[in-house]
Parts: C-alpha cells; sequence; structure tokens
C-alpha cells in the first residue's frame, strides 16, 4: 500500500489548491513528473505556512507535464527528461534542474531485506527484456552468491504512462546493453518486451508492493516511505553501491551546467566509485511568454523559495539540493521569463 506520507501529501496539495481565503492569496498550478512529487507536495506545505500562496500540482507524470506546458494549461511543467535546446526554443520555454535524485530497481522477495541483493545493468536489462524469468536463474546468482533465491517467477512492472523516470531507466539500459539499445531503446515511452504497466511512481510502487516475485523502477522516496526493498547496484566502476546521498552527489558531481546549453544534463552510468548508476536530476519547464504574469512571477518565487529554504526538507527525502554556484545560474536565466512589457517578472 501507498504510504500514509503520500496520502497526506496528495490531500494537503490538492487543499493548497483549494485554501484561497487570504484576500491576496495566489495560487500557481504545475503538472508532471512523478519523480520530484514528493518533495514538491512538502514544499508546497510549508510554502503555504509562510506565505499563504499554495501550489496545485498534479502528479501525472513527465510526458503529460511537457504537454500541458506546451498547451500553457497549467503554469509550469516538470520533467525528469530533459528537453533539448532545440525542442525549448521551438515551445518558447526555459528550464532548469531543481533537484536530483536516484532511480532504484525495487523487489518483492521473501526473506530478502533492502540492500541485501545486488543487480547490476547487464542482468536488469534482460529481465526486462524478458530473457531472465525467474528468481534463480544463473546471472543473478552470480551476483548474490550467498543469497537464498527460490524458482520464484519474475514479474515485470514497469510505467504505463510517459514518464521521465523510464527516460532515465532506459537511457542506462542503453549504456550498459547493446541488446536492449537496438531492441528497445530510451524514450519516455517505450514498447515494453514483458510486464505490467503502472501509473506513476506511485503506482509501480504499489504494484511491486501486492505482487510477490515482482521487480520494479521508482524513484528512491517512493522506495523508502512504502518500506519497499531496493537493490544495490554494481556501477560503472564495477564497485558495488547503495543508493542514498552520498552515491547521487557522486554522480552529480560531473555535471557542467554551466556549459549545458539549457541546463541540459543526464546522469546516467557516470564514473566514480561512488556514484549510483541511475541519478537523474528533475526538470522545471516555465514559459518565456506566460498568459498569467501574476502565477509566472509567483511560480518563480515559489522555486527562489525553495532553493533558499528547502534543502534539508529535500535531503531529508534523499534528494540532493542544487549546488549554490548553479542555482545562480539558474536565477540569471529566469531573466528570460518576460511580462507584456517586455521586461523580466523575476525581482
Amino acid at each position: 500500500m501507498i504510504s500514509n506520507f503520500f496520502k497526506r501529501a496528495a490531500v494537503a496539495t490538492v487543499a493548497l489548491a483549494t485554501m484561497a481565503g487570504a484576500a491576496l492569496a495566489l495560487d500557481i498550478s504545475g503538472a508532471g513528473a512523478t519523480f520530484p512529487y514528493p518533495i514538491y507536495a512538502k514544499w508546497a506545505e510549508t510554502y503555504k505556512k509562510d506565505t499563504g500562496n499554495g501550489l496545485n500540482y498534479q502528479s501525472i507524470g513527465s510526458g503529460g507535464g511537457i504537454k500541458q506546458i506546451k498547451a500553457r494549461t497549467v503554469t509550469f511543467g516538470a520533467s525528469d527528461q530533459p528537453l533539448k535546446p532545440e525542442d525549448l526554443d521551438a515551445a518558447n520555454l526555459i528550464q532548469w534542474p531543481q533537484v536530483i535524485g536516484g532511480i532504484v530497481p525495487v523487489v518483492n522477495l521473501d526473506g530478502v531485506t533492502p540492500g541485501e541483493l545486488v543487480l547490476d545493468g547487464a542482468t536488469i536489462a534482460k529481465i526486462y527484456l524478458g530473457q531472465i524469468t525467474s528468481w534463480d536463474d544463473a546471472a543473478i546468482k552470480k551476483l548474490n552468491p550467498k543469497a537464498k533465491l527460490g524458482s520464484t517467477p519474475i514479474v515485470v512492472v514497469h510505467r504505463s504512462d510517459g514518464s521521465g523516470t523510464t527516460f532515465n531507466f532506459t537511457n542506462y539500459l542503453s549504456k550498459v546493453s547493446e541488446d536492449w539499445k537496438s531492441k528497445v531503446g530510451e524514450n519516455s515511452a517505450v514498447e515494453w518486451p514483458a510486464g505490467i504497466g503502472a501509473k506513476g511512481n506511485e503506482g509501480v510502487a504499489n504494484n511491486v508492493a501486492n505482487t510477490k516475485g515482482a521487480i520494479g523502477y521508482v524513484e528512491y522516496a517512493y522506495a523508502k516511505q512504502n518500506k519497499l526493498t531496493h537493490t544495490k547496484m554494481i556501477n560503472a566502476a564495477g564497485k558495488v553501491v547503495a543508493p542514498g546521498v552520498e552515491s547521487f552527489q557522486a554522480a552529480a558531481a560531473s555535471a557542467d551546467w554551466a556549459k549545458s546549453p539549457g541546463f541540459f544534463q543526464i546522469i546516467t552510468n557516470e564514473p566514480g566509485a561512488k556514484s549510483w548508476p541511475i541519478s537523474a536530476a528533475t526538470f522545471i519547464l516555465l514559459p518565456k511568454d506566460s498568459k498569467d504574469e501574476a502565477a509566472a512571477s509567483e511560480a518563480l518565487k515559489f522555486f527562489g523559495w525553495a532553493f533558499a529554504n528547502g534543502a534539508k526538507a529535500a535531503e531529508e527525502l534523499d534528494y540532493i539540493p542544487m549546488p549554490k554556484p548553479v542555482v545562480e545560474l539558474i536565477k540569471k536565466s529566469w531573466a528570460n521569463v518576460k511580462g507584456a512589457d517586455g521586461k523580466p517578472i523575476a525581482h
């Protein structure tokens, strides 16, 4: 079952959209990635208390967020799959990374505790290709010689919606498996060779929690909050690593945001002995020509507030706040969001 934290967060987020009692309250709307939903919900709750202004964030998947912001039906979109500079220009959008997190394989196996099982990219690719179908397969046993894994059939769970989590997961698999790259490839939605689909990180977490023998992939906060059994992984340096703040930071360390137009960076399979192999940034998309200047201005205030005041909450949920030098670059990019008078709306 999805934890009470997420139930409370969902209620809080919806409530934030409707609590417009204060005369000067201004609610902003956003939609997209489920990956950052836990921290956006937490920030929104605190921001409401601090400012009286609310945030209504629809956790519908990165694909949905991109569609809605392009259609200008929300104030901002959110995506774990960054848009390329030419796509940003075509849609007249700016983009920036808000936090960094990690995607983890999660399993439902009797007698297996979180972090006990070790998997590598090649083996995960074979599982998701439908080539490995039982937990006592030789490839899994080789990585886990001491584990007592029975012949339980593997139930593959994947996203059914357009998902930035899926993009980063399949991007990683494409880097470590030529077979995966040639047969499936990377995208926010792919033709899955095996398994059952579920909507959102929430849906994948719920399916894995309720299905014996299941394997899925979710953002780390969902694994922790729902007490799912995550695995360790073997990274690009050949080291066994556990997910968490240290390994996500190690993966993010090599990203050169200053030299990345539109802050386009993908940080899967990064070098380094401590790097978590499926790390990812999650991005905000905002129009340069907002139809609602007041809402766009408030959105920038919210994300600025989050950069200044939200680091502790992010770390408590195992997200990595953006480094201060990167935040300064991001804030400079906000000058591209302009009002009808042609002047930047950020103050």
